[in-house]
């Protein structure tokens, strides 16, 4: 695989050793959020054009890309098949029907043939509580295609509907490092690696998204273990702000709960303790 690269579409991956950088900044208002599946391939053709290959490690910014695995995903089908590992405090299986988008990306991966298994660890927020269950894709769960592994209290009505899919695990490094090894046990195919960095607690850092529970050490003591295993991965989850030209995604980021054009006047010092984690990750995978 190829030299680590970052992403450019939004100026918060700050400078990394290693990492070459690809600038990707008229394409943030496109793509950022949610795009149509046309635009996604629009990117594959840009990505193309400047070389991007196949790196071993991909930074892509804000959460708000993180619709962008797909992509780099769906260009490994040559080399076999795969299992996907996406650490995430969202299940990222939500139904949207304009595209792809940060939240749904996840169904779409599910019905690539060539990924055997997706497993999506660290949920704790509501978009699998009470109603909001049914706003998930519900097939790939039902299917053993897809499985969530919860940090909080898996919702009763998953029961009550026979989703043993959705299911509860420990955030402490032990439990996790078990997790791994048990998914490692039941799936040969190599790993395709996704972090989401708002699955980690707000204490650690700071996302453009609500946030989780897991702490720094045990999300690298988790990386270390995949890290043989490991065909690919990307990082996303850097914090920035943007204002949308686009009355629509204006609309859908409000109702999401997510505001990203307000100016923060610790940016600088946030993105700057995301680039020394970003820089504990690069040596872990790339040493």
């Amino acid at each position: 695989m190829d030299q680590p690269v970052t992403l450019d579409f939004d100026r918060s991956v700050l400078p990394l050793p290693g990492v070459r950088s690809l600038p990707l900044h008229d394409w943030e208002e496109r793509i950022r959020y949610g795009c149509t599946l046309r635009d996604l391939n629009a990117l594959g053709v840009e990505l193309h054009r400047q070389a991007f290959g196949y790196p071993r490690l991909s930074f892509l910014g804000s959460g708000d890309f993180h619709h962008v695995s797909y992509l780099l995903i769906k260009r490994l089908e040559s080399l076999g098949p795969i299992q996907v590992i996406v650490f995430d405090n969202h299940p990222d299986n939500m139904r949207y029907p304009w595209g792809i988008h940060c939240g749904s990306w996840v169904h779409h991966l599910c019905r690539l043939p060539f990924v055997s298994r997706v497993a999506v660890i660290g949920i704790t927020s509501n978009d699998i509580q009470s109603r909001h269950l049914f706003e998930n894709y519900l097939r790939p769960l039902y299917a053993g295609k897809l499985t969530y592994f919860c940090f909080s209290a898996p919702p009763r009505l998953a029961d009550f509907i026979g989703l043993s899919a959705i299911k509860s695990s420990s955030s402490d490094a032990d439990t996790l490092l078990r997790l791994m090894e048990d998914l490692l046990g039941s799936d040969r195919n190599p790993v395709y690696l996704s972090i989401d960095k708002d699955v980690l607690s707000p204490d650690s850092i700071q996302t453009n998204w609500d946030q989780g529970c897991l702490e720094e050490k045990s999300l690298l003591a988790a990386i270390a273990t995949l890290k043989p295993f490991l065909i690919a991965s990307d990082i996303t989850g850097e914090i920035s702000t943007y204002a949308y030209r686009s009355f629509w995604k204006r609309l859908l980021t409000r109702l999401d709960g997510q505001s990203t054009d307000a100016p923060r006047s610790d940016l600088k010092e946030q993105q700057r303790r995301q680039q020394q984690l970003n820089q504990q990750i690069v040596a872990l995978l790339i040493s």
